[in-house]
């Protein structure tokens, strides 16, 4: 896989799973969630499966980084942005779940 392939490959990957915890009611989109009401997510479990899937996108990223070529050290900064650029993904889903008005 070239270098390009992987970013685009990379930033779909980032775009799904940013929107996964708020499209759909099963917890990593595997697992029915029964044991709150009416079958619901509360939202601590939405931010709690969004930042594993953060963590797996993260390691997803390492591993081509690691294939492509040589891996660079990151700081604190690079996760903290990497943290804000997911957030900034996430926004349709959130939009979607809680801000629009249903009938």
């Amino acid at each position: 896989m070239n270098q390009t392939a992987a970013i685009w490959l990379l930033i779909v990957l980032a775009c799904v799973a940013a929107n996964l915890p708020f499209i759909n009611e099963r917890l990593f989109a595997v697992f029915p969630v029964k044991q709150f009401a009416k079958g619901i997510k509360p939202f601590y479990v939405r931010v709690f499966e969004f930042l594993v899937w953060y963590a797996v996108i993260g390691l997803v990223g390492m591993l081509f980084e690691r294939m492509i070529g040589n891996p660079f050290n990151q700081g604190w900064e690079f996760y903290v942005t990497a943290l804000s650029l997911f957030i900034v993904l996430a926004f349709p889903g959130f939009v979607i779940r809680y801000l629009l008005k249903r009938n």
